[in-house]
């Protein structure tokens, strides 16, 4: 039995719309959503953070601050904050940019709240040497006809356990969420 089985991992639709599936390694994930809008304009709300501002993260969450350096090295940060006020900071660096298909970034959620570390961990083995949810997200944007948009995230954690951890926290519906809150940005402009 793989990993993927163990862990109850096929392909579902998260929300209708939000395909997610294992990857070819343990340690991934992929997230794949038909977006019905052009390619550079779904290309463009990942890399201006204004409209990056706009849709990041899960339903309810604003984001306050949203800092992007675009180009091979440079760092982004954008801070997702909830209803309450709780901030969220997600912070990474651009390892590849090939405008309008393709991004791969790094993204650490080190800088989450300890309540949320706390969430985390029990979750995963005590012995685990990396911080918490290290991730590469390689992302591309394949033209679908129509003016439509194929986007495909292929989200690779540090380990299978840190995979497994966020997704009982919610990681799936999150990135779910927030792939909804990009359609309907970029699909109403």
């Amino acid at each position: 039995m793989s990993e993927n089985e163990k862990v109850g991992m096929t392909t579902t639709q998260v929300d209708g719309k939000t395909d997610v599936r294992p990857g070819e390694d343990v340690r991934e994930l992929v997230f794949s959503r038909i977006i019905d809008a052009p390619r550079a304009l779904v290309f463009r709300a990942w890399t201006d953070p204004v409209h990056f501002a706009r849709w990041w993260g899960p339903h309810g969450m604003t984001n306050p601050i949203c800092d992007i350096d675009l180009r091979p090295g440079g760092a982004f940060r954008i801070v997702m904050q909830d209803e309450a006020g709780g901030q969220y900071p997600v912070s990474g660096t651009y390892i590849e940019i090939a405008e309008p298909e393709r991004l791969v970034i790094t993204l650490a959620a080190t800088d989450h709240p300890p309540e949320w570390h706390d969430q985390l961990n029990q979750y995963l083995p005590h012995d685990s040497a990396e911080p918490a949810l290290q991730q590469t997200w390689t992302v591309t944007f394949e033209e679908h006809g129509g003016g439509k948009t194929r986007l495909t995230i292929v989200d690779r954690f540090a380990t299978g356990a840190d995979r497994d951890g966020a997704m009982k926290l919610g990681h799936v519906e999150g990135v779910s969420q927030s792939l909804e809150r990009l359609a309907a940005l970029t699909e109403s402009q």
